[in-house]
């Protein structure tokens, strides 16, 4: 999985744990530091308690960071609480897993996102290849109008896909 520094742009790879049992989503606070990531100090900390329902020793949660995700052509800015989880970077817990519904092959230990939202990169995507399709298809005129600019209009064969995939005739 990759993570994006709204600021700079940066890519940065992570590990990731997905956790059922998890209640949010969380970064580890040195993975945070050590990689730059801009953390912003939340106004009412969150007390964290562990799941024998004590109080978490490392205290409340106080930081959030806000960043992209990237996952396998799925894309989705998020919010991750900052807190310590020791050999783990990042926790995509309960929330993240209901609203995603990702298919996950156990024995291969795989991960895909069928079920992606309306806001997922990955759907809007597969939304802008089907409407290149339909041009391709040459079922919608208009649709082949919204992609090419107004003074090629009259050129629209050359955009359908068989005539842009043949070479010009060469002239000797």
């Amino acid at each position: 999985m990759g993570l994006e520094k709204l600021e700079s742009h940066e890519g940065v790879a992570v590990k990731t744990l997905l956790d059922s049992g998890a209640t949010g989503l969380f970064m580890d606070m040195t993975f945070a530091r050590e990689k730059g990531f801009k953390m912003e100090k939340l106004k009412n900390p969150l007390l964290v308690r562990n799941i024998d329902r004590t109080v978490n020793v490392e205290g409340a949660i106080t930081y959030q960071v806000e960043c992209n995700m990237f996952f396998k052509g799925h894309m989705e800015r998020t919010r991750m609480d900052v807190c310590n989880l020791g050999k783990k970077e990042v926790i995509l817990g309960m929330p993240w897993l209901a609203a995603h519904n990702p298919e996950i092959d156990w024995e291969k230990g795989e991960v895909e996102m069928m079920h992606c939202l309306p806001i997922c990169g990955k759907r809007k995507q597969e939304e802008k290849r089907k409407e290149v399709k339909k041009v391709e298809r040459d079922e919608d005129k208009e649709t082949l109008k919204k992609l090419v600019l107004k003074r090629f209009w009259r050129w629209g064969k050359i955009f359908r896909k068989k005539k842009s995939e043949r070479m010009p005739v060469q002239k000797t």
